[in-house]
């Protein structure tokens, strides 16, 4: 790939190793321990637990690489809602959990694994329009559910598709997530490890950028599009990537608080961004989840190769993991900030 398109890679070797090396101290950090049987608010619910979960079912991969990080892995039976291939220090233990689908999985296989709780990264897939089920399902078979508090705090998931933010993301959302994982498990020593590192990972790759980009650099994300030559799905105002845009003063010329809206490319060539981000995936759900033919569509079709972006090689491929609320956001910010410096929009 050209100089137009670094790309962003897991650091695997460093940041992840730093979480597992904090983890592993983690007795030592002073923690309530869990009284069961223990209820916490959940995306306008409640979660019940008798007991810490032995036989859990995660419903989306940032879920299911935040139980591997607090060292739960052997509680996990199956997983679904794959967008990339697991960080590298879980591989071997993700491969011996059953992968239930790589993309949504059906009501009746995750039952099949007998969950004492289910996980789900989006109540896309078990909310009001459930694609997996709805929460009411599990919770008349007596099966609690837990769903990231980063997809319903300040999001409205009322309408069919990927919601709205009422307001934006922060990390905040995520943080709680693990400690409430932390509270279900009784490991909260870890999940107050884990905080720790990945706070200090986001202020430190922050602190990098600090008056180094211009100022309202214009930026626009996409993700996917269901045909490559028609509307674009790309990263609204307010969620995560727009969240990693403002923390290193960049701009996202999307207005709209749709979590992905669809916009056409007349629209995107209006607002002329600066720099566009591609996000590369495993998953092939739509044609333009490849980031091949993101590239081949932007070089070739008559509007998209005329933006400013497209003709001075402004183009930087961004993994999945950055734009989901969980552990990869984190590595999301000082990989875009890296790629900022590479185009020289960065000193």
């Amino acid at each position: 790939m050209s100089r137009s398109a670094p790309t962003f890679r897991r650091r695997a070797d460093t940041t992840w190793l730093a979480a597992a090396l904090l983890l592993a101290a983690g007795g030592a950090i002073r923690a309530e321990p869990t009284h069961y049987p223990l209820t916490i608010e959940n995306c306008g619910a409640t979660t019940t637990v008798k007991a810490a979960p032995q036989r859990v079912v995660s419903v989306g991969q940032t879920q299911t690489e935040i139980l591997y990080a607090l060292g739960l892995a052997d509680r996990v039976v199956g997983t679904a809602v794959w967008f990339g291939p697991v960080a590298k220090p879980y591989e071997a233990m993700n491969a011996r959990v059953t992968r239930l689908a790589d993309n949504s999985p059906s009501f009746e296989a995750v039952l099949g694994e007998a969950p004492d709780l289910v996980t789900a990264t989006f109540a896309w897939h078990i909310g009001p329009h459930g694609a997996v089920a709805r929460r009411e399902q599990f919770s008349d078979l007596g099966v609690p559910v837990y769903v990231s508090p980063a997809d319903c705090v300040g999001k409205d998931n009322s309408a069919p598709g990927d919601g709205v933010r009422t307001r934006p993301f922060a990390m905040e959302l995520v943080y709680r997530n693990i400690r409430e994982l932390g509270q279900l498990f009784d490991v909260s020593p870890r999940a107050e490890a884990l905080v720790a590192d990945l706070t200090a990972r986001e202020d430190a790759a922050a602190a990098s950028m600090a008056g180094r980009p211009a100022r309202d650099l214009p930026v626009v994300v996409w993700f996917s599009s269901r045909d490559v030559k028609g509307d674009a799905f790309v990263a609204g105002a307010k969620g995560v990537p727009a969240y990693l845009l403002d923390k290193l003063r960049a701009r996202n010329v999307i207005t709209t608080d749709e979590e992905w809206p669809l916009v056409g490319w007349e629209s995107i060539a209006a607002a002329d961004p600066a720099v566009i981000v591609l996000v590369r995936m495993d998953r092939r759900l739509f044609p333009a989840d490849d980031v091949a033919a993101k590239l081949d569509f932007l070089r070739t079709d008559p509007v998209a190769s005329r933006l400013t972006a497209v003709r001075e090689n402004r183009i930087v491929v961004m993994d999945v993991a950055a734009t989901r609320p969980g552990l990869g956001t984190i590595d999301g910010i000082g990989a875009l900030a890296d790629d900022l410096k590479a185009l020289g929009l960065a000193r």
